[in-house]
């Protein structure tokens, strides 16, 4: 590991023994996603933050008002953001046959931009919305336009403060303050039924889709190795995805900077950013035998 530490360099050596020769799932959190500008919510300097609920968002018009100019405000630069040599390296993977595929708590859709096939979004995916009464769904990118088109006093700042979801933190970082007042803003609805629309992702307070934690879980189940990365561990569904590859006796290997929950429990932990180790475990470990 160029400039790695020797304690780093061993645990990497381990966990690259403990992978080679095995089908391996990967789980990821927001600490993949942060070498490409996206923050996260837990690591260090990351900050705090109240998020919206979903009773919240489905109870009060000012509520989603909030939440729809924020998140506008940061869908130009979340939207613009690239997979980087991490996401990369798991896609390589993938593509060599070493990965069943991944499942990730992003809602940023980068591991599908930087190639990999089989991508289990556990908390859904900020490309899309969808109507909470007719169920139909729209592209994100078309929506934004028409958000321009209905507020087009609303002004996007050059450069921001973005979150974790691609909303706006409450200052941008060229010094605009956004305005304290939303009632101006007209809200987007379903253009078939003029219903409540909803960002295709899981808000906090909400539970992740039975079919699609099943669909992860199967995917862990198929393999022969977990391996989790940029991610505390804080959300239950991670800890139960582990807990299923421990019942199988499979290894886990951690990649995090910074502790998590579950470091006690893997085989093997790495304390180090996902980029650069990603890309050092895609380089050593060996093809599958035939």
């Amino acid at each position: 590991m160029t400039g790695g530490d020797p304690q780093t360099q061993a645990a990497i050596e381990a966990a690259t023994s403990v992978l080679a020769g095995r089908r391996i799932a990967v789980l990821t959190g927001a600490g993949v996603s942060t070498d490409s500008g996206i923050p996260d919510y837990r690591g260090q300097g990351a900050p705090a933050r109240t998020p919206m609920t979903v009773e919240q968002f489905l109870a009060s018009d000012s509520a989603r008002r909030r939440y729809w100019v924020g998140s506008h405000l940061g869908w130009n630069a979340f939207a613009a953001a690239a997979p980087n040599a991490g996401h990369r390296a798991l896609a390589a993977l993938e593509e060599r046959g070493l990965l069943t595929g991944v499942v990730t708590q992003n809602v940023d859709g980068l591991h599908v931009r930087a190639g990999n096939r089989r991508v289990v979004e556990l908390h859904g995916t900020m490309r899309r919305v969808f109507c909470v009464h007719c169920g139909q769904v729209f592209d994100r990118r078309d929506l934004a336009a028409r958000v321009e088109e209905e507020n087009p006093w609303i002004r996007v700042p050059e450069r921001i403060a973005l979150g974790p979801d691609g909303d706006v933190l409450p200052e941008s970082t060229d010094g605009d303050v956004l305005p304290e007042s939303t009632d101006g803003f007209r809200i987007p609805v379903c253009t078939v039924c003029a219903g409540m629309l909803k960002p295709d992702v899981v808000f906090f307070g909400e539970y992740i889709p039975a079919e699609k934690f099943r669909e992860a879980e199967q995917l862990v189940l198929t393999s022969q190795a977990l391996l989790i990365a940029g991610s505390s561990l804080v959300v239950n569904s991670g800890i139960r995805l582990l807990e299923r590859a421990r019942r199988r006796r499979m290894p886990v290997v951690i990649v995090n900077r910074g502790s998590t929950r579950a470091d006690a429990r893997a085989t093997v932990k790495i304390d180090g950013g996902t980029s650069e180790v990603l890309g050092i475990l895609a380089e050593a470990l060996p093809a599958l035998s035939s």
